[in-house]
């Protein structure tokens, strides 16, 4: 959908919209089963929303395409993510209201495990609590680089955020390559510069990791770090000025706020639970045409490649729909920012299951919330950035075009 189409179309009224996405929301069969994460669940609540639905498979970014968690939720909130990209970093450093500044570069940092010959044998260092990534973050503040403001922050778990912000004339550039090859086995990647102007920069980055592997050097079980999403804060399209809508987010996890907050929602304080997530949208549902909530357990178990404990994750959720409903939402979505099956691992580019509850929807013969059912869903296969159009229009928030 054209941006400036929908600042055309877009007419207020007094309903509202509930956007609520299961993160890694898309598995594939188990080989013993033959069936996926949803398949194996038991949803009742879910099964029974998607026979009262509208429901489809939404492409996050296009076909045969992997996204990240960024360009999937933006899709999702109404942008093109071919067009608008935003980087790793600067949404981690949103998320943890770091006051970034235009000329500053972000990249989103994890603590890993590295054995005696560098390579990687874990990624996230055994999911390290927050309070022990807290000395960590100190210890790199320590570093000294050559005409660069450094800044480490803890964002949550193993997860902290790199801030190089120039002095001077110094001029920095986000595009540097990623250090974090996404795989075990293997030693972290050299810090290459992808565009002339990115050489300094990279320069930089591989000093700061010089001094970091000093600093974390007999450390267990985070020993190493890698780095990814380096980059500058974007200009995006304001999302309720073009769509017209009070929106506000509620999200546990850093990122999501920060992604959300970039779009121009309204970021609302919560705790850190999804029963925390509801009750605050609870409290603020008045106040708000659109909200956002982001659930996060299923795409953490499927990246651990545990298919069980993503499976335990949507059962969990499921329990959570009745207090979803109960909001009385003119339309209702459950949707995915991309798929995480546990066989994988990781980010697929395999579609994602969707629904849309209105009282204007056409209620399809989708029987469960699940892969399979989904894809014979009335709404077919299309693109996510379609999703908040389809939401506009079942709240007769769009007007007609053309004469």
């Amino acid at each position: 959908m054209d941006l400036d189409l929908v600042g055309q179309l877009s007419t207020p009224n007094d309903t509202k919209i509930l956007l609520v996405v299961i993160d890694g929301l898309g598995g594939l069969a188990n080989p013993r089963t033959g069936r996926s994460e949803l398949e194996v669940a038991d949803t009742p609540q879910l099964d029974r929303l998607a026979q009262e639905s509208a429901c489809g498979m939404t492409i996050p970014v296009g076909y045969g395409i992997t996204p990240g968690s960024g360009p999937g939720h933006l899709a999702l909130f109404g942008y093109d993510p071919l067009r608008y990209t935003v980087g790793r970093g600067v949404l981690e450093s949103l998320g943890i209201d770091f006051d970034l500044k235009p000329k500053d570069v972000a990249a989103r940092g994890n603590f890993c495990t590295l054995d005696d010959e560098g390579r990687i044998t874990d990624r996230r260092a055994g999911r390290i609590a927050t309070e022990l990534t807290l000395p960590l973050c100190e210890a790199l503040r320590e570093i000294e680089l050559p005409g660069v403001q450094l800044f480490v922050e803890p964002v949550r778990d193993y997860r902290f955020v790199l801030v190089l912000r120039p002095k001077g004339r110094k001029r920095l550039s986000g595009e540097v390559r990623d250090t974090d090859p996404q795989k075990e086995g293997v030693t972290p990647l050299p810090p290459e510069p992808l565009a002339p102007e990115a050489k300094a920069t990279a320069e930089v980055v591989a000093k700061f990791l010089a001094g970091a592997a000093e600093k974390l050097r007999g450390r267990e079980p985070a020993n190493g770090l890698m780095l990814r999403g380096f980059a500058t804060i974007p200009e995006l399209p304001n999302m309720p000025e073009t769509f017209n809508l009070r929106a506000g987010a509620v999200a546990a996890y850093p990122m999501y706020r920060g992604l959300a907050k970039l779009a121009g929602m309204t970021v609302l304080a919560t705790g850190e639970t999804f029963d925390d997530e509801i009750e605050t949208v609870q409290a603020h549902w008045d106040e708000f045409d659109f909200m956002f909530v982001h659930y996060k357990p299923a795409d953490a178990a499927g990246e651990d490649g545990d298919f069980k404990a993503k499976v335990a994750a949507f059962e969990s959720f499921d329990a959570a729909v009745p207090k979803l409903r109960a909001l009385g939402a003119d339309v209702l979505m459950i949707a995915g920012d991309h798929s995480t099956p546990a066989v994988l691992g990781t980010h697929s580019w395999h579609s994602v299951p969707f629904l849309l509850q209105s009282k204007w929807a056409r209620q399809d013969e989708v029987r469960g919330f699940n892969e399979r059912q989904c894809v014979h869903g009335s709404l077919g296969t299309f693109p996510a950035s379609e999703v908040l159009p389809l939401a506009m229009a079942h709240t007769g928030r769009f007007a007609k075009y053309g004469a």
